[in-house]
C-alpha cells in the first residue's frame, strides 16, 4: 500500500478541458449516477445563494430578540427559541457547547412579557452547565471568552431589575457566577480598548454585541457597517451594510448609535437585518453572507472527487474577485483569513485558473500559518488547506519561500497528530473533519516517510472508530462525519486495502445525496452551526468515491 501522490489533473476520472474565458469550466464525461446529478444540483444552486445556505443560530437569534425587538419577525424568533429548547432546559450541543446558546436564550427570554416558563428551566440549566464549565473545558468557539461573561453580566442585571416580581422570579442566590479560569478579564480589556476610542481589531467586530454598550460616544463613528455586497443574485443586498458579518453585531451597532443620526446613516444596517430575517423567516444565522466560503469549499470538495459537472463562469469569477492583496475573507465585515484564502486558491487551481499563492506568506507564524495575524492558538485545518494549495499551485512569486513554507507545514501537521492517529481542530467539533483535511493534504505530498506514516495512522484510527452500524461520529453517527471517514479511506492510499473498501462500503450506506440539513450542527461559530451546502458537497463527494470503488474495486482519486 502506498500513499497517493498529488496530480496536476485527475487520473482515471473524466477528461477535462482547459479554461475558456467567459465560459463554464466543463468536466467532460457522462453523468452516470445519482452522485453526479446531486453534484450538479449543488453547483446550480450556488449562484442563487448569494448569502450562503447555513442553518440558523440559537445564540444569534436570541441576540436579536434582546437587541432588536422592533425588527420584523420578532415573534417568530421567540417561537424558535421556545421550540428549540431541549428537555433538560438547555439549548445547543452537548456538554460545554450548550453554554453559549443557553445563556443567550435565557437572557433574551428574561426580557419577554409575559415571562415564558422556558426561561426558568433555562436558567436552571445555565447554572448546571456553568458549574461544570471552566476556562479549560469551554469549547474553543469564536469569542466565547467574551460572550460568556457578557451574557452572565446581562442576565444578572435582568434578574436584579425585573419589575414585579412575579411569583416565579428567581431568588437572589440564582444569580450566575463565573468560576475558575472562566472570567471577564479579556472582555474587560476589550471594553477598555473600545471605551478609550482606540481602534478595535476587525476580527472582534464579529462579536461587537459583547462590548458595544461600553464604546465611548466619540469612538462609535469608527465602527460602521460595511457593504454586504452579495456576490450574485437580484441585488437584494446591494443597499445592505453589516458590522462584523453578524446580525447580532449589526443590531448592537444600531442600538448604540447617536439617536440624532439621520435615517440615511442607519438604513444600510436596517436593510441588512431585514434581508437576513426575510431569508430565514425570522431566526438568523451567526455569520452572513458567507458565499465566498460556501462556493470555495463546496466546489473544491466536488472537484477533488472528479464528479462530472458544469461550473458556471460566475463562480470562479466571484472567487477571483474575493482575492485581495491581503487574502480572501469569508464574508463582508470579516477580516481576510488564511483558511478562506487557501481554499479559494486551491479551488481556482482545480478549475484551471490558478492565482499566485504568495499571499499565504503574509500569514506565516513560524513553522506554520495563522488563520489571521495574531491568532490565539492555531488551526490544523487552516494549515492543511494551505498545504493543499501549495502542492496544487507551483511557482509564482517567491517560489523558494513557498516551498520552504510547504515543507514546514507538512512537518508541523505531523507534529500535531494525536497519539490515537486523529487530529483535532478549532473550527469543527468533530475530529473526523480535521483528520480528513490533514490526511488528504499529507497524502498528496507523495514523498516522505513521516507524512506517509501519519496518513496510515489516521486510516487505522478511522477503521478502529467505525460504529457497529457502519457510520462514524464523535457523539453519534452522522452522514457528514461518515463522509469524512469514507474520504480518508478511499482518497489517501492507492490502492485501498480490502478492509478499507469493506469499511467504506458499509459507511456509504449512510450517505444520501441531498441539499437539505443532514444532521447536527458541528461547525464552530459563536455557537455550533451547519453550512448546509458545504456538508451536502462533502456527502456527495464521498458517495461518488464509494460508488467508484464499488465499480472498480480500486480508488483512482488523489
Amino acid at each position: 500500500m502506498t500513499v497517493t501522490g498529488s496530480r496536476a489533473a485527475p487520473s482515471g476520472g473524466p477528461a477535462t478541458t482547459g479554461p475558456v474565458p467567459g465560459r463554464a469550466r466543463r468536466y467532460v464525461g457522462p453523468v452516470t449516477d445519482s452522485w453526479d446529478r446531486a453534484a450538479q444540483e449543488i453547483v446550480d444552486r450556488l449562484p442563487g445563494q448569494p448569502w450562503g445556505h447555513t442553518d440558523v443560530s440559537v445564540y444569534e437569534t436570541a441576540r436579536l430578540v434582546s437587541l432588536a425587538p422592533w425588527l420584523t419577525g420578532h415573534r417568530a424568533r421567540v417561537r424558535h427559541l421556545l421550540a428549540s429548547q431541549q428537555p433538560d432546559g438547555s439549548w445547543g450541543g452537548p456538554g460545554g457547547y450548550a453554554l453559549v446558546p443557553t445563556l443567550s436564550a435565557v437572557e433574551a427570554l428574561l426580557g419577554v412579557t409575559p415571562l415564558p416558563d422556558a426561561t426558568m428551566r433555562g436558567l436552571t440549566a445555565a447554572h448546571r452547565i456553568l458549574a461544570a464549565t471552566t476556562g479549560g473545558t469551554l469549547p474553543d468557539t469564536p469569542a466565547a471568552d467574551l460572550i460568556v461573561p457578557a451574557l452572565v453580566d446581562r442576565i444578572n442585571q435582568r434578574l436584579r431589575h425585573r419589575p414585579g416580581p412575579p411569583a416565579n422570579d428567581p431568588a437572589p442566590d440564582a444569580l450566575l457566577r463565573l468560576r475558575g479560569e472562566l472570567d471577564s478579564g479579556r472582555l474587560d480589556a476589550v471594553r477598555r480598548l473600545s471605551a478609550g476610542g482606540r481602534p478595535v481589531p476587525t476580527k472582534l467586530l464579529h462579536a461587537y454585541e459583547t462590548f458595544a454598550h461600553q464604546a465611548a460616544p466619540q469612538s462609535r463613528p469608527a465602527v460602521a457597517p460595511v457593504p454586504a455586497h452579495p456576490l450574485a443574485g437580484s441585488g437584494t443586498g446591494q443597499r445592505a451594510g453589516t458590522v462584523g458579518g453578524s446580525p447580532a453585531a449589526t443590531a448592537a451597532w444600531l442600538a448604540t448609535i447617536d439617536p440624532i443620526r439621520t435615517e440615511v446613516d442607519s438604513a444600510p444596517a436596517r436593510h441588512y437585518l431585514e434581508t437576513v430575517v426575510r431569508e430565514h423567516h425570522g431566526p438568523v444565522p451567526c455569520a452572513t453572507p458567507v458565499a465566498v466560503f460556501e462556493r470555495a469549499w463546496a466546489l473544491t470538495t466536488l472537484l477533488r472527487a472528479d464528479v462530472a459537472m458544469l461550473v458556471p463562469p460566475e463562480l470562479p469569477g466571484s472567487l477571483r474577485a474575493a482575492l485581495t492583496p491581503a487574502g480572501a475573507a469569508t464574508g463582508a465585515g470579516l477580516p481576510p483569513d488564511a483558511d478562506t484564502t487557501a481554499v479559494v486558491l486551491h479551488c481556482l487551481a482545480l478549475l484551471g485558473q490558478p492565482a499566485d499563492p504568495a499571499v499565504l506568506l503574509g500569514f506565516r507564524a513560524g513553522d506554520h500559518i495563522a488563520t489571521w495575524p495574531g491568532e490565539d492558538g492555531a488551526s490544523v485545518t487552516t494549515n492543511a488547506h494551505a498545504l493543499d494549495t501549495l502542492q496544487a499551485v507551483g511557482g509564482g512569486r517567491r517560489a523558494a519561500d513557498l516551498d520552504v513554507l510547504r515543507r514546514s507545514i507538512s512537518t508541523w501537521l505531523c507534529d500535531q497528530q494525536q497519539p490515537d492517529g486523529s487530529w483535532q481542530d478549532r473550527w469543527h467539533a468533530s475530529p473526523y473533519y480535521a483528520t480528513a483535511a490533514c490526511a488528504l493534504a499529507l497524502s498528496a505530498a507523495g514523498t516522505g516517510a513521516r507524512p506517509a506514516a501519519a496518513v496510515l495512522r489516521a486510516v487505522d484510527w478511522v477503521l478502529r472508530t467505525q460504529r457497529p452500524d457502519g457510520s462514524w461520529g464523535c457523539w453519534h453517527g452522522t452522514a457528514e462525519e461518515t463522509a469524512y471517514a469514507v474520504r480518508i479511506l478511499l482518497a489517501t492510499t492507492d490502492p485501498p486495502s480490502d478492509r478499507m473498501l469493506r469499511a467504506a462500503r458499509r459507511g456509504a450506506a449512510h450517505l444520501v445525496p441531498s441539499t437539505a440539513d443532514q444532521g447536527p450542527a458541528l461547525w464552530h461559530d459563536k455557537d455550533l452551526y451547519q453550512p448546509i451546502t458545504v456538508v451536502a458537497a462533502e456527502i456527495v463527494a464521498a458517495g461518488k468515491l464509494a460508488h467508484r470503488a464499488r465499480v472498480t474495486g480500486v480508488n483512482r482519486h488523489a
